[in-house]
Parts: structure tokens; C-alpha cells; sequence
């Protein structure tokens, strides 16, 4: 495949140019409470061009070999007219030219295992809710994603590097009379099919959990101290920090650049934030973005200075700083953007029982459940929580919905934990999906945190 692209590229008249063909490969069950809703799997492939040309940078995506002539005249012209409209052209930062071929080691690779041995371990673990009285409804999914990606670019880079994602998860209702409530369960990762197996403590704890949540007292609204656990914790890294650290975002918020320039003290001490995606067999591991870039770790914050931003080559150079492997797409539809890999918060030492003896009084909350920011303000949802009496977890609560402001919240974290864990399932939708957005964090002690409730 490499040598064919090569002779595409050759066809590009331009300053720079680059192209990346795609297999995807996906398998999918669906199971609405017993009934099986959806099976199926897909192939689908194309390409993406892009054009560095007179200071503009295009792209433009097709699907067939044929259209590549055309695709290519068509990136040029509109990278012509794009830098003649903008105001200052755009380059790109110079990166290492990259020859590899990188194929993953598996244990037990997923698309060795017949769709019917993953219906069968689906159905397994659907079971184990719909066994509960309690439990009125379940939607569970499996699925697979693999991308095989051939990169090569007019300086020299050759590509080849295969994603393979699975997952199973989705979400569980119990009833109580007119009472409802939901949990969220997911498991998964990139390393391979063991990953999803032996799970049956996860939906049993799951479903104990939504259970219990029909007699639980729907929470107080108010400001409070917390710990919030690895999950919820997490989701902040990631929704409320961590997209500011993107570089695509930020210069095209000039308030929220001013704020965030690098050396600026934005939290409190004990704070330190990574995104790491080299990290092997996570979800978030890959090892070259969509632009041809080795992905390396980025110090975002370090002890509430900030340290590092998560670029794309052409950013890179608009910020004057290093590049770092982050430009990444959802697939050949389209053209890449700045995403995280692997971002979480860095563990320190306290353990959680310690975390619980210096909160006393307040609410151990846990798991995201949805949420959105509005620049520098957040609001995220809690799945479910407990009230904590003398550093002891009493009686949960629900109904938990979380607000603050980046800055205030950054300086609030007053401990961290040393429990580190990272996310089995992903997903961000920053103009794109992207099922492998992996973040974490230990559990993390927070003062005055605003939380909706009753």
C-alpha cells in the first residue's frame, strides 16, 4: 500500500503534502434487556490528502483510488485560495521522518474470536443484572473498531500502523414503583480480547450499586468538601483542564490563551497533570499521530504551574513551542485534530482511607455522568455518592450534579491520592469521536465544591 500512496503524492505540486489511507474495520452487538437489537460488522476504507501550499493548509478526504487526482488538484486550489485570505501563513514544525511499521501485540486478538464466542460472553454478562428483580431494563453493547493506517508524506515518512479497540458496556435501570435510576458499566481497552473476560465482579458490583441507589437520599444541594474518585476525578482532568490544554482550542480563545501561558501558577501545589500516551496496553497507547508525529509524554501541570500544551506541527509553530504527537482523527473521513491520548492527574502518596481522616465531614462522590463546560466554567454529573461523618462513608445519596470554575476548582484540590487508574472505555467528541481518549486519576480531596441536589 505504502508504494501506491508514494505515486499519489507525487501527482501534489506543493509546499508540503501528506496522505493517509484507512481500513476500518467494525463489529457490533447490541442487546436491549433480553432481545438482541443489532448485530452486524463493516468494512469500510478511504483516504484523507492534505496540502500545505502558498501558506494555506487544506484537506480533503475520497474513497476512491480514481478520485485522487482530483482530490489532490482540489486541496491545492483550496490551500491557494485559504493563503491568500489569511493573515499571516501557516507552517508547519519540523518533525524526525518516520519509516516503521507497527503492529500491536495481542493477547488474544479480537478478530481471532468468532462474533459468536462474543455474543455468548455479551449475553453472560447481561444476565448477571437481569437475574435482579430491581433491574427493569438493560442496554448492553460489544463492540470492536480497528484501523489499519498507511501514512506517507512528501518529506519522507512511511507509516503503518494498525488501532484495535474493544469494549463491552453500557448502561442498567432499576424501578422501584415510580422510582427509576441508571449506572453505567464498561469495560475494554487496546491490548487485546482478555481484557474482556473474568469480568463478572464488575456487572455484579454494577448492579448492586443501581439497586441500592432506589433507596438512596437524593443529596442536598450546596457547597461542600469532597473526594472525588478516580472516575469522576478523571472526567475534570480531561473535560474541565484538559481540552484548554489543547492548543487548537486555546488560540482561538484569547482570554483563556492569556490565562494559560506556560509557567503561569494555575493550581494548587500538590497538583500535577500528564497526558502520556505512550504508556503500553492502555486504551489511549498509540504511538504515531495522524500527522506522522511520534507521540511523546507531555507534563501539562506540574506541581499547579503550567508546563506543557498537546500540539499539532502547524500549532507547534504558532505557539513558538515543541510538538508533541497529539494530532489525531477519528478516522479516513477525516482530516486530524489536537486530542489527548492518555491524560490523568499524577498520583502523590496519601492512601484513601488517609484522604477520608483529613476530609472529616463531607461527601465522597463517584463516577461521571455526563456533563459539559462553558470556558472556564464546568458542570459535570455524579452517578452516585456517600455522606462521609468523621472520616467514616455513611449513607449514599443521588441526584448529584457537580459545578465550578477551572481555576477555582484547580486551586481547591488540596490532596491527592496514590491509587492511580486509568479508564478501560473512552470517548471524546470534540468535533470528532474518539473511542480511545483515555483518562485518569487517583481520588482527589477537593474543598467547597458546589453540588446540585434537592
Amino acid at each position: 500500500m505504502l508504494p501506491n500512496l508514494q505515486k499519489i503524492l507525487l501527482k501534489a505540486d506543493a509546499d508540503y503534502a501528506d496522505i493517509r489511507y484507512e481500513i476500518k474495520k467494525e463489529t457490533f452487538i447490541n442487546l436491549d434487556g433480553k432481545e438482541l437489537s443489532n448485530i452486524g460488522s463493516t468494512t469500510t476504507d478511504g483516504y484523507v490528502v492534505r496540502v500545505l501550499k502558498n501558506g494555506g493548509f487544506t484537506s480533503v478526504s475520497f474513497t476512491k483510488i480514481e478520485d485522487a487526482e482530483k482530490a489532490i488538484a482540489t486541496a491545492q486550489e483550496n490551500a491557494k485560495l485559504i493563503g491568500n485570505t489569511i493573515p499571516k501563513p501557516v507552517k508547519l514544525a519540523s518533525a524526525p521522518i518516520v519509516k516503521e511499521t507497527f503492529i500491536p501485540v495481542l493477547k488474544e486478538d479480537p478478530r481471532n474470536i468468532s462474533i459468536e464466542e462474543k455474543m455468548e460472553l455479551l449475553r453472560h454478562y447481561n444476565n448477571i443484572p437481569l437475574a435482579h428483580e430491581k433491574i427493569a431494563m438493560t442496554n448492553m453493547r460489544y463492540f470492536e473498531t480497528t484501523r489499519e493506517k498507511y501514512f506517507i508524506s512528501s518529506e519522507g515518512a512511511e507509516i503503518h500502523e494498525d488501532l484495535i479497540t474493544t469494549g463491552i458496556g453500557g448502561n442498567l435501570t432499576s424501578k422501584d414503583g415510580n422510582l427509576v435510576q441508571n449506572i453505567r458499566v464498561g469495560a475494554g481497552g487496546s491490548d487485546g480480547f482478555y481484557t474482556l473476560r473474568d469480568l463478572d465482579h464488575i456487572f455484579e458490583n454494577r448492579t448492586k450499586i443501581v439497586v441500592d441507589l432506589l433507596t438512596a437520599e437524593p443529596l442536598k444541594a450546596g457547597a461542600y468538601d469532597c473526594i472525588l474518585n478516580q472516575g469522576l476525578a478523571g472526567v475534570f482532568a480531561h473535560e474541565a483542564f484538559g481540552h484548554f490544554s489543547e492548543a487548537d482550542i486555546v488560540e482561538s480563545l484569547p482570554a483563556m490563551r492569556k490565562k494559560m501561558q506556560i509557567g503561569d501558577k494555575l493550581g494548587s501545589d500538590v497538583l500535577s497533570i500528564i497526558d502520556n500516551a505512550t504508556i503500553p496496553n492502555q486504551l489511549g497507547f498509540y504511538k504515531y499521530d495522524d500527522g506522522g508525529v511520534a507521540v511523546r509524554e507531555v507534563k501539562l501541570l506540574t506541581n499547579g504551574v503550567l508546563t506543557g500544551r498537546l500540539h499539532s506541527r502547524r500549532t507547534a509553530v504558532e505557539f513558538d513551542e515543541p510538538i508533541s504527537g497529539h494530532c489525531v482523527a477519528e478516522d479516513y473521513r477525516y482530516a486530524p485534530i489536537i486530542r489527548m491520548g492518555t491524560i490523568y492527574i499524577e498520583p502523590r502518596e496519601k492512601t484513601l482511607d488517609q484522604l477520608m481522616a483529613e476530609l472529616g465531614d463531607g461527601l465522597y462522590i463517584l463516577d461521571p455522568k455526563g456533563g459539559q463546560t462553558s470556558g472556564e466554567n464546568f458542570t459535570f454529573g455524579a452517578q452516585y455518592g456517600y455522606v462521609v461523618k468523621n472520616g467514616k462513608k455513611d449513607r449514599m445519596i443521588r441526584d448529584i450534579n457537580i459545578s465550578g470554575n477551572l481555576y477555582q476548582t484547580l486551586q481547591d484540590i488540596t490532596a491527592v491520592g496514590n491509587d492511580l487508574k486509568l479508564s478501560k472505555t473512552g470517548g471524546c467528541g470534540k468535533g470528532q469521536t474518539n473511542i480511545r481518549s483515555c483518562h485518569g486519576a487517583p481520588h482527589i480531596l477537593v474543598k467547597n465544591v458546589v453540588l446540585g441536589g434537592i
